[in-house]
Formats: structure tokens, C-alpha cells, sequence
């Protein structure tokens, strides 16, 4: 064979195989619940990266249903398919241990989507894309308690009480509430997510004669949930401050039509984009950086246009 067509020939099997290598690429996804509004974003946004590979990546996703036991044994499941790579959102962030030692056991990269294990002691084979909690119910009360003239009440509606998003986001807004002693915290319960139980919940503290000045929600379906409450008892908007997390289309609509007073927009496209490419790199061996941060965006009416679909 001529120098020129042996050359030729190289370049096109190594071609083919790195094209093959990706088409027979299969990442099992565990999330910790497909009912979940923010958590659809995420997953359709994965979806979405996986389809720009022209090879094609392959992601098989489960819903855990919010079920510890379920997602682990989701997770043996993909071991025992040998799937190229796993990319799990933890139903409790609490109890990662098990998945995190099956993944490593088994030499199967490993990178936990949108929410990162309470331990930050990760092995190698296993990264994190996340956003920082922390900033998200900083960024949150710092507006409202500068709107608020540094006094009044709040009541705080918590996530699941499973996940360390809940306990940093409102971790986030005790920090920036030190700073303001004359805002107090009326009351401080979950929603565990949902809509309707926030809305319940809101409700009940009118029902009680509880005075609050702002809501501190851990996700726009509470914030949103809130808002709805307080219509129904006749309190004007505006007139309570409700701030929410995720910046889903259902939030930034309620933002722009004055419902909520802010939201944090979490970049589920960046969160998604970034699991998958960081699955990859650690498939083919690449570098890559053990913990992904996303940063978070605060919405208001004043930027509120940059953020609608």
C-alpha cells in the first residue's frame, strides 16, 4: 500500500472508531423524580445535549418516584448493564454513600446532576455539576430584606427536607438575615416542592392571623403556590414580597406579572449540559473538573424580558 492511501486509510478507521466509540455510548440517569417541574427542565435539557452528538449518546433515564431504595437499585441496574456512565440527581443527599461505592466498585464514572452528596469528599470517578445553594437564599433575602427596609416578618417554605439544597438555600437566607435583626422568622415549614401543599400551608398562617411581611420560598412552585393564597384571602399584590428559586417559565411569568417579587434563575440547560459533558470526558479519559458550579441569576421585573421563552 502507497505511504498516502495507508495514511488515508488510518485517518478514516480512526474516524470510524472514535465515531462508533461514541454511537455505542450508553448513560444510565437516575432521576430522583420525573413530577417535578424544575427536575423536567433538567431532564429534557439532557436530552437535548445528547441529541448535538452527531454519533448520537444514548441516556436511559428512571424515575426514582422520591425513593431512596429505588435509586440504588436503579443505579445496580445500570451496573449490571454496564452502561458507560452513571448521572444521578439524589433523592436524599443524606445517603449517596451506597451508589457512590457501587459506582467506584464497579470502575463505572459517576457525576451527581443538581444536587452534590452532603459529603464533598468525592473519589476519583465521581464529579458533581451543581449550582451553589448557598448564593441562591443569599441573592434571594438580600433583595427582599433591602425592600423590606431592613424590618418586618417572613416565613420561610422549605424544600424537601431530604435534600441539602433545602438546608443550604435556607442556610443562605439566615446568613444575610444576621445582618438584619429586625427581620424575624414567623414561621418555617416544608413544602416539600409542591404547589398545592404550599399554597395549604400559606393559607393555614392566614387562616391563623399571622402576620408576614415576605415569603422565602425554596422553589418557585411554593413562591407561586404562595402568591396564590394570598389572592385568594384578598390580600393585594405586592403588598407581601414572595421570592422564589429556579426561574422556571411558570416563575418568570409570575414575576413579570408582578405575582412574585424575584426569583433565581437556575440554569438547567448549563446544569444538563454539564453532566453529560462531563460524563463523556470521564468515559474517553479525558481531564476533567470533579465539581461543576453553575452559577445562579437573579429575576426581577427589571431583567425579567431576558429570561422568557
Amino acid at each position: 500500500m502507497k505511504p498516502s492511501l495507508r495514511i488515508a486509510s488510518l485517518a478514516l478507521s480512526i474516524l470510524f472508531a472514535s465515531g462508533a466509540a461514541l454511537a455505542d455510548v450508553n448513560i444510565g440517569v437516575s432521576m430522583s423524580q420525573f413530577d417535578d417541574t424544575y427536575l423536567t427542565y433538567l431532564r429534557e435539557s439532557m436530552n437535548d445535549k445528547a441529541k448535538t452528538y452527531p454519533e448520537g449518546v444514548k441516556l436511559q433515564f428512571e424515575d426514582a418516584r422520591a425513593d431512596v431504595v429505588k435509586q440504588l437499585s436503579q443505579v445496580e441496574n445500570f451496573i449490571s448493564q454496564k452502561v458507560d456512565a452513571i448521572i444521578v440527581n439524589p433523592v436524599d443527599t443524606a445517603t449517596t454513600n451506597r451508589i457512590t461505592n457501587a459506582a467506584v466498585a464497579a470502575g463505572i464514572p459517576l457525576v451527581y446532576v443538581n444536587r452534590r452528596p452532603d459529603n464533598p469528599d468525592l473519589p476519583q470517578g465521581v464529579a458533581t455539576v451543581a449550582s451553589d445553594d448557598l448564593e441562591a437564599g443569599r441573592m434571594q433575602m438580600q433583595y427582599l430584606a433591602e425592600k423590606m427596609g431592613g424590618k418586618g416578618n417572613i416565613v420561610i417554605l422549605l424544600g424537601d427536607l431530604a435534600n441539602n439544597s433545602t438546608t443550604n438555600r435556607t442556610k443562605g437566607v439566615k446568613e444575610v438575615l444576621t445582618k438584619y435583626p429586625d427581620i424575624k422568622i414567623a414561621q418555617e415549614q416544608t413544602g416539600a416542592w409542591l404547589r398545592d401543599k404550599a399554597m395549604t400551608l400559606t393559607n393555614d398562617w392566614i387562616t391563623q392571623g399571622q402576620a408576614f411581611d415576605a415569603v422565602v420560598s425554596n422553589n418557585d412552585e411554593m413562591a407561586i403556590g404562595a402568591a396564590m393564597a394570598l389572592k385568594q384571602a384578598g390580600v393585594a399584590q405586592g403588598k407581601v414580597l414572595i421570592a422564589g428559586v429556579d426561574g422556571t417559565e411558570d416563575g418568570v411569568r409570575a414575576v413579570e406579572k408582578g405575582n412574585l417579587t424575584l426569583s433565581v434563575f437556575q440554569d438547567a440547560t448549563g446544569q444538563a449540559n454539564g453532566s453529560v459533558e462531563t460524563a463523556l470526558k470521564m468515559i474517553k479519559k479525558e481531564p476533567y473538573e470533579q465539581a461543576v458550579w453553575v452559577p445562579f441569576q437573579r429575576i426581577t421585573l427589571d431583567n425579567v424580558n431576558q429570561y422568557k421563552k
